[in-house]
């Protein structure tokens, strides 16, 4: 296979060779013509019309022709150009297609990792209400433990309160009792005395 450039380059030598010709068939032609013309010979002015004519008409089919293939060969360059496109389309529909694929596949994964975040955080959450509600319920009775050794205490201090005031009327009545005592003895001594 001949390599893109090596075939623009004989296509430019055909062309310019093709046109080259048509151009010197109608120099040739006008030459003809002028000559016929200066010479003032009317048999040689005609057979050189007709030999202008005829050449004019090889200068227009060569010039058809070239311009015919030009246009065969632009068509086929169209042509692969278009197949070119067609695989590179088919070629970037099948990457994005795998692009997708794959996007899809991470969406997926990331999906699926979220929801067992989500799942993870929401057992833990559950946990943390349980054992908040534990320990609620612990310093709960724990207060009601309190508050009841409280009053107990409280109710302690009273009885103690009311003990120490009876032991102090015990005390003071002892006292008095012991003072009449001494008191009746010391009148008796003085009436025995």
């Amino acid at each position: 296979m001949t390599s893109p450039a090596a075939t623009s380059v004989t296509r430019r030598r055909q062309r310019s060779t093709r046109l080259t010709v048509a151009v010197a068939l109608l120099v040739v032609a006008t030459l003809a013509v002028v000559g016929a013309t200066v010479a003032h010979a009317v048999p040689l002015l005609i057979l050189a019309s007709v030999g202008a004519l005829l050449l004019g008409a090889a200068a227009t089919r060569i010039t058809h022709a070239e311009l015919m293939q030009t246009r065969r060969e632009a068509n086929r360059d169209r042509a692969a150009q278009a197949k070119a496109y067609v695989a590179l389309t088919e070629e970037r529909i099948a990457e994005n297609r795998q692009h997708e694929a794959h996007l899809a596949e991470q969406a997926e994964r990331e999906r699926t990792a979220s929801a067992q975040t989500v799942a993870e955080l929401e057992a833990a959450l559950t946990a943390a209400h349980q054992r908040a509600a534990e320990a609620l319920k612990s310093r709960a009775s724990e207060t009601q433990r309190a508050t009841e050794a409280l009053a107990r205490v409280a109710e302690l201090e009273r009885d103690l309160d009311v003990a120490r005031a009876e032991l102090e009327a015990a005390k003071v009545a002892l006292k008095k009792a012991h003072e009449e005592l001494e008191a009746q003895t010391a009148w008796r001594r003085s009436q025995t005395a």
